[in-house]
């Protein structure tokens, strides 16, 4: 016999309790294992697909181990100081594509060169507070960064801990498996998969998209000629994974510093957001329904939420875990409404009635 939904509900919420308890104060200590574990998730599948051609479980995570290695290296090496760079000369930059700006706006409205009106203290004000605060938060954040993603994390705990949970993630899941619950086990094993399906969605496909997205804006405003068009493509990339806010927060950076850049050379602004452009096309009619699919099950007004949520909580590792706990809670949701929509709670006793009215006049039409 089935525990009671009270007793349920205490199990499952303190099993949640030392989830987020673990989470609180092992933040920094679990991070390895967390960036471990979702590596590891993202390279199940060609683990397995290699299995299929004939290598065994070993060999075949030695080989995806060494050839993420050399691809981590070759990026360290070549594209992360190049984007450091760029986004260390963009921030120096910003005082003066704010004072021009500024000329722009007064050479086109006069009346902003009123020394006494607020909006002309603004534009003044608008550089020196760019430098400062820009440069603050940006060396704010690669320290953060380099604090908390260290060298040793990086080079020897995380490949060894993604390198040992890829060579048994198969005996894992099986062995999970066996611990479930048997009275909810087929139940549960339901919701695993609706899980699985969407993170498998989410992250292998969206990642994928975003990787491809950030490359192609790199590229292809590299060769328009745009001075910051690495990070520039980079940022539009990284954050893809809402709809529509990559190519939005991307496409206006560009196109404003498009502006400073190549004001009067119209060919290039049209390049830039030629670029944007195509990127979208790019994405909603070949990336996403192939990589992705037409459901992920993740509302971008949600995932933006619990993005912020455990960030602000749990810092750097909420945001690691923050989509595959949203992806658990939308899941357990949907499977909650449901049983509510089939219980009495909802239904109440005069759907009964109703349904037993129906059998009747059935019965006698019959």
């Amino acid at each position: 016999m089935a525990l009671p939904v009270r007793e349920q509900v205490k199990y499952w919420g303190a099993a949640a309790a030392v989830f987020f308890g673990l989470l609180w104060f092992l933040g920094d200590v679990i991070l390895p294992f967390v960036i471990g574990m979702a590596v590891a998730y993202f390279l199940d599948p060609v683990a397995d697909r290699l299995e299929r051609m004939g290598l065994s479980r070993v060999w075949a995570t030695v080989t995806i181990t060494a050839v993420a290695l050399v691809t981590f290296v070759l990026m360290a090496l070549l594209v992360v100081p190049t984007l450091v760079a760029q986004a260390l000369a963009l921030v120096n930059a910003a005082p003066d594509i704010a004072r021009q700006f500024q000329a722009f706006l007064i050479e086109r409205f006069p009346a902003l060169n009123d020394h006494g009106s607020v909006v002309h203290q603004t534009l003044i004000k608008i550089g020196d507070a760019v430098q400062s605060k820009g440069g603050q938060v940006l060396n704010g954040v690669l320290a953060s960064v380099i604090s908390v993603v260290n060298i040793a994390v990086l080079v020897v705990l995380v490949p060894v801990i993604t390198f040992y949970l890829l060579l048994d993630w198969d005996r894992m899941v099986a062995e999970v498996n066996k611990l479930l619950p048997l009275d909810h086990a087929p139940v549960i094993r339901r919701l695993a998969r609706e899980v699985d399906h969407t993170l498998a969605s989410f992250i292998r496909g969206q990642g994928t998209v975003c990787l491809i997205l950030g490359s192609y804006y790199a590229a292809g405003l590299g060769l328009v000629g745009l001075t910051y068009g690495l990070v520039v493509g980079f940022t539009a990339g990284l954050i893809s994974f809402i709809p529509y806010v990559g190519a939005l927060v991307g496409g206006s950076l560009a196109m404003v510093l498009a502006l400073f850049q190549f004001w009067g050379e119209w060919w290039f602004i049209a390049g830039v957001a030629a670029v944007f452009m195509m990127g979208q096309v790019i994405e909603g009619n070949v990336l996403t329904p192939k990589l992705v699919g037409g459901s992920v099950g993740l509302h971008p007004v949600w995932l933006i939420f619990a993005l912020s949520a455990f960030g602000a909580v749990f810092g750097f590792v909420g945001m690691l875990v923050a989509v595959p706990v949203a992806a658990v809670l939308g899941v357990l949701t949907r499977f909650a409404i449901a049983q509510y929509m089939d219980s009495r709670l909802y239904r109440g006793l005069s759907w009964r009635h109703r349904d037993d009215v129906a059998d009747d006049d059935e019965g006698d039409t019959a």
